[in-house]
């Protein structure tokens, strides 16, 4: 790719990633209304990621958070998100870079996004001009379909940037 090519899939990903860290900002001020809650799926060996030894061992490589009655002290950075939760009724503090996110999904309104990993830099990164790109970047498993989509039809819903790129 040029130096001057636009990489949209990074900019559109890192735009569906500011989605997250609004509703989670919308979230630490106000809380959750209604029957909104939050199912975070992160790669927990992704640089920058804070959990005990003990999650960490407990979860090697992904982690789905939810967020929904028992989270206390969110707090949303341009980066990062941190909250406590309560595992096995002990509260654990964790910290997640939102370049860590392979999904986020809120189930009260059919909503889920998926990311690939390490394809978004950081503000600051993309200030500086450089790339948080992760050399194994991949893109995440697939979600399980929500019921509504199963009703939908196969794949109408879809679109893939795949076709309007250049051949």
């Amino acid at each position: 790719m040029s130096q001057n090519a636009l990489d949209y899939e990074r900019l559109v990903d890192g735009a569906l990633k500011g989605v997250v860290r609004d509703a989670l900002a919308v979230t630490a001020r106000r809380g959750l209304p209604g029957a909104h809650h939050f199912y975070l799926t992160f790669k927990t060996s992704h640089p920058g990621v804070e959990l005990s030894e003990a999650l960490r061992s407990r979860y090697p490589d992904d982690m789905t958070i939810v967020l929904q009655h028992q989270f206390w002290g969110l707090e949303v950075h341009d980066d990062w998100f941190e909250v406590t939760l309560s595992f096995s009724g002990v509260s654990e503090r964790i910290k997640v870079p939102f370049a860590a996110l392979t999904s986020f999904v809120d189930p009260s309104v059919k909503f889920g996004l998926q990311f690939r990993i390490g394809s978004v830099p950081t503000p600051a990164a993309a200030v500086a001009g450089t790339s948080a790109k992760s050399p194994e970047e991949k893109p995440a498993e697939a979600l399980p379909p929500l019921a509504s989509d199963a009703a939908a039809g196969p794949a109408e819903k879809i679109v893939s940037l795949d076709a309007f790129r250049k051949k």
